[in-house]
């Protein structure tokens, strides 16, 4: 027995469960149980007893985990039982990639307490303090799929993210093309998604879709890192939330989003449209003739940005950097 068992069964409890019962189900001791959960609540977590019912959680951890995440998301859920949660990781795509070419199974999902050398698009770092925002990584294995769909997938995460947040927070969260969350005008959260094929088949292997939301970072924290006139978090903006409960809204959104790849596709182009903010806007845009300037007209049936450049040019941007203007 060790202490994440006893938390799964106290998360996936509907009310109290007597000592007698846990110990039962862990085949140990009711002595050893009461261990465990007299080490959990020193560790912060709300365990409420009573003296005929037995044990119950009052709320949510004091910090992120697997057990409890994966009690709330119920027994059904692709990512039951899968989630991992660790203190301090590299980045979670780069570990979870590792984990997924050793054969881990899709709905393997990945969160960190906080990241060394967080990635982003474009080789960029991503700044992943602890305890300031919710950093994870999900695995999914997609089967066979034409390339072309595959492509969308960061669109499709977008969509799933973007809802994820509004619903955990309230915020009214929106996109910006093509990967980036924002929140009042500045940035909320990046995604990265990463595709692997199989070599002799040229078949899809796997997928590591991975997302970093700022949720408690102050305007001092953006401050000191150069970042007040561009990035922004949940609380900053008024809309706190808890962090095991923001990664329960992501993974329910992302197993939707999986359940309907890639038969959906019209319909999470819909949402992507209604929230874009790029749409409409002046941005600079990469070609290979270097970077442009134009205006944003709206994204095409593969979630890629047609942009009219300043002169009358029409591009269709499927790649690169997009920077509003």
């Amino acid at each position: 027995m060790d202490r994440e068992q006893v938390a799964a069964l106290l998360a996936g409890a509907e009310g109290h469960v007597s000592g007698e019962e846990m110990s039962r189900k862990l085949g140990v001791t009711r002595a050893a149980v009461w261990k465990e959960i007299d080490a959990l609540r020193r560790a912060g977590w709300p365990i409420e007893s009573s003296t005929r019912k037995g044990y119950r959680l009052s709320g949510p951890p004091p910090a992120l985990s697997g057990p409890y995440i994966s009690a709330q998301l119920g027994r059904g859920s692709l990512f039951a039982g899968k989630v991992l949660v660790e203190p301090l990781v590299d980045s979670t795509n780069t570990r979870l990639k590792a984990m997924a070419a050793a054969g881990a199974p899709t709905g393997t999902a990945l969160l960190a307490e906080e990241q060394s050398a967080g990635r982003g698009t474009h080789g960029r770092s991503f700044q992943s303090p602890k305890g300031d925002g919710l950093y994870l990584s999900v695995l999914l294995r997609p089967g066979p799929t034409r390339l072309q769909d595959l492509l969308t997938l960061t669109g499709w995460v977008g969509v799933a993210a973007r809802e994820a947040a509004e619903r955990a927070s309230g915020a009214p969260v929106e996109i910006k093309w093509l990967n980036d969350l924002y929140l009042n005008g500045k940035k909320l959260c990046g995604i990265l998604t990463e595709v692997s094929f199989l070599g002799e088949s040229g078949e899809p292997d796997y997928v590591v879709a991975g997302m970093g939301i700022n949720m408690n970072q102050t305007a001092g924290t953006f401050r000191e890192q150069g970042l007040e006139d561009i990035a922004t978090s949940l609380a900053l903006e008024g809309y706190p939330v808890e962090r095991n409960h923001l990664a329960v809204c992501l993974l329910r959104a992302l197993e939707e989003m999986n359940g309907a790849f890639p038969a959906g596709r019209e319909d999470y182009l819909e949402r992507y449209r209604a929230h874009c903010l790029t749409v409409g806007r002046r941005v600079s845009f990469e070609t290979g003739e270097g970077v442009r300037s134009g205006t944003a007209q709206g994204i095409d049936d593969y979630f890629a940005l047609r942009v009219t450049e300043d002169g009358g040019g029409a591009h269709t941007v499927s790649s690169g950097t997009v920077k509003l203007l």
